[in-house]
């Protein structure tokens, strides 16, 4: 397929982008296919649903339909990834829930709320799992039957080695399951080259429609083995997918209306050039923001080999003129509104890279960041000297 260069436009008078990881900055047309209302149970709407859900299979690339079908679940991303846990871990199982950051960790969290057994590998704020870790945690503890990881841990920005990690979980013979709420749609997860039984995102992330509702990609033979796994009536995704395949209607009132604007954000995520062409613009904006704040003096959490398309982590200045939340409000006056830092030892703020926004975009972000800075009176940008000590983990 050739890649169409996204046609960006400025946002509305008085509308900021937005600068995090979803929701986030969507184009008119997504936003004008909401302006309609739709039955839930018209075929017209049913039409609708099965589109998405044919659509979402092609991104996983060939022969992914054959094996894997699409499940939209009502509901938040979180939502969605507890649908996931709940559907396809048995009563019975035991699962290693990989965390590095607070998705990881509200992972574990749901399977305790979950009842399902579990063992954390928790690397912290810095550290990816890595693939020699899982093998070996697998072999100390064969009752272990699955395995979860976060495909980008966006409290970080960490793009995690998820291939190694599926590598390791079935030469040990367990399952994966993804979370890749915020990389599906601008980073590859193609069964064919990374194996895992299911995966689950959102509609507000990479494929740039609005919140309302998550979907879980799945093998067929899964779907059917899950049936009765479930803790919840309105979380089962093997329930819903069974009462889609035979009706083609949602079971509870579905988002028709963000399902309308996802159906316009995923003809445009094809006419860009799928996973493809939607990553290489992500990139493309990750690459110059993280370029012009380090010019003028920011320093990024990860090294490079980590950095993720979707999200970066900067620290805070050590200057005693930096104060964030001013940051923060200088930032939104001049139309940016960036994301707090979720990390436990050291101040930081983060800047999304996804959403309705090119390389020009970024560099009026950084023209702003240093904007702010001088209004704030900051003339060094650099971290305090526990950062770098904390970012020196990452090159052990």
């Amino acid at each position: 397929m050739t890649v169409k260069p996204a046609e960006i436009e400025p946002p509305r008078l008085g509308e900021p982008y937005l600068l995090t990881p979803g929701p986030l900055t969507t184009s008119y047309a997504v936003k004008e296919a909401m302006l309609r209302d739709w039955g839930s149970w018209d075929a017209d709407f049913r039409a609708m649903t099965r589109e998405v859900r044919s659509r979402l299979l092609d991104m996983l690339g060939e022969g992914g339909a054959d094996d894997f079908d699409c499940v939209p679940m009502q509901g938040s991303g979180s939502f969605a990834v507890e649908s996931m846990l709940g559907t396809f871990l048995p009563a019975d199982s035991k699962t290693l829930v990989l965390a590095n950051g607070a998705y990881g960790m509200r992972t574990a969290k749901t399977m305790e709320y979950l009842g399902r057994d579990f063992i954390l590998l928790d690397k912290g704020d810095y550290l990816p799992p890595r693939g020699d870790e899982v093998t070996q945690i697998l072999a100390d503890d064969p009752a272990i039957t699955h395995v979860v990881a976060i495909h980008c841990e966006t409290s970080s920005g960490i793009l995690n080695p998820v291939e190694e990690i599926s590598r390791a979980t079935y030469a040990a013979g367990r399952k994966l399951l993804i979370d890749s709420m915020s990389a599906f749609g601008a980073v590859e997860l193609r069964p064919s080259e990374i194996r895992y039984e299911a995966m689950v995102s959102s509609a507000n992330k990479c494929v740039e429609g609005v919140p309302g509702f998550g979907f879980v990609i799945a093998r067929k033979s899964e779907l059917i083995a899950a049936k009765g796994n479930c803790h919840s009536l309105s979380l089962d995704a093997e329930a819903q997918w069974s009462h889609m395949e035979k009706t083609g209607q949602w079971r509870f009132t579905p988002p028709t209306h963000v399902v309308a604007a996802f159906l316009e954000a995923l003809r445009a995520h094809a006419d860009e050039g799928g996973v493809p062409g939607r990553g290489s613009r992500y990139t493309r904006n990750r690459d110059v923001v993280v370029a012009g704040m380090r010019d003028l003096g920011f320093e990024t959490l990860l090294k490079d080999r980590w950095l993720s398309p979707i999200i970066v982590t900067f620290f805070c200045p050590a200057s005693p003129a930096f104060e964030f939340e001013r940051f923060y409000d200088l930032m939104k006056t001049k139309g940016f509104i960036i994301y707090p830092g979720k990390l436990t030892v050291v101040d930081s703020f983060r800047i999304g890279c996804i959403g309705q926004m090119d390389e020009h975009v970024m560099r009026q972000v950084v023209t702003a960041a240093a904007q702010a800075l001088s209004e704030m009176g900051v003339n060094d940008a650099s971290p305090p000297q526990a950062a770098l000590d904390e970012r020196a983990k990452l090159a052990a």
